[in-house]
């Protein structure tokens, strides 16, 4: 299902972002292969992020990946045919939480401080670092807050930014992993 509400302020509307939830073996070298699948069918890839789950020998990959004409379920096809994909679940955006974590350093000097201060406490943000010219804010949420908050503080400006990838969960006491793996143990 198209994540619509989750295309990035880019310029570029046409490429429709869908959200893919990715089990994995934890061994080396699946990121490896599960990007350069993704490279050689064309998708461009927007945000990535991996981690354990509560299983230390499963992974989760979260991927938003655009798409732009092509049919996803052709890379989804591919990706469940690598040996080390253990399952995957396009995540509906209305059906799930989506979060990233953004850190920002922004100039604030004497004149500005109180006003970037303003803009972190009304975004719930937490200021991090302060620096006689600059404060740095870490703040998590989805990607619209986040992309609202830098307009906010863009005046200021932004001296360094980093961003992490999505990480998503369906809502719901449901997990995807224990179903995974218990359907797994009864087959072996």
């Amino acid at each position: 299902m198209p994540d619509r509400s989750f295309e990035r302020v880019t310029g570029s509307s046409t490429r429709t972002l869908h959200t893919l939830s990715v089990l994995v073996e934890n061994k080396p070298g699946v990121l490896a292969r599960v990007a350069g699948l993704f490279a050689r069918r064309g998708f461009n890839i927007h945000s990535l992020s991996v981690g354990p789950t509560e299983h230390p020998e499963v992974s989760r990959m979260t991927v938003v990946v655009g798409v732009e004409g092509l049919p996803l379920e052709q890379v989804t096809k591919q990706l469940n045919k690598l040996v080390n994909v253990i399952k995957i679940v396009e995540i509906d955006s209305e059906a799930s939480v989506q979060r990233e974590l953004l850190m920002v350093k922004v100039k604030a000097d004497a004149a500005s401080r109180s006003h970037v201060l303003e803009t972190a406490e009304l975004f719930r943000a937490k200021v991090v670092d302060v620096a006689a010219d600059a404060v740095t804010v870490e703040a998590t949420g989805s990607v619209g807050k986040l992309q609202a908050l830098l307009r906010v503080l863009e005046p200021y400006g932004i001296r360094e930014l980093a961003q992490s990838g999505t990480v998503a969960m369906t809502r719901g006491g449901r997990s995807m992993t224990d179903r995974t793996l218990r359907a797994a143990e009864r087959s072996a």
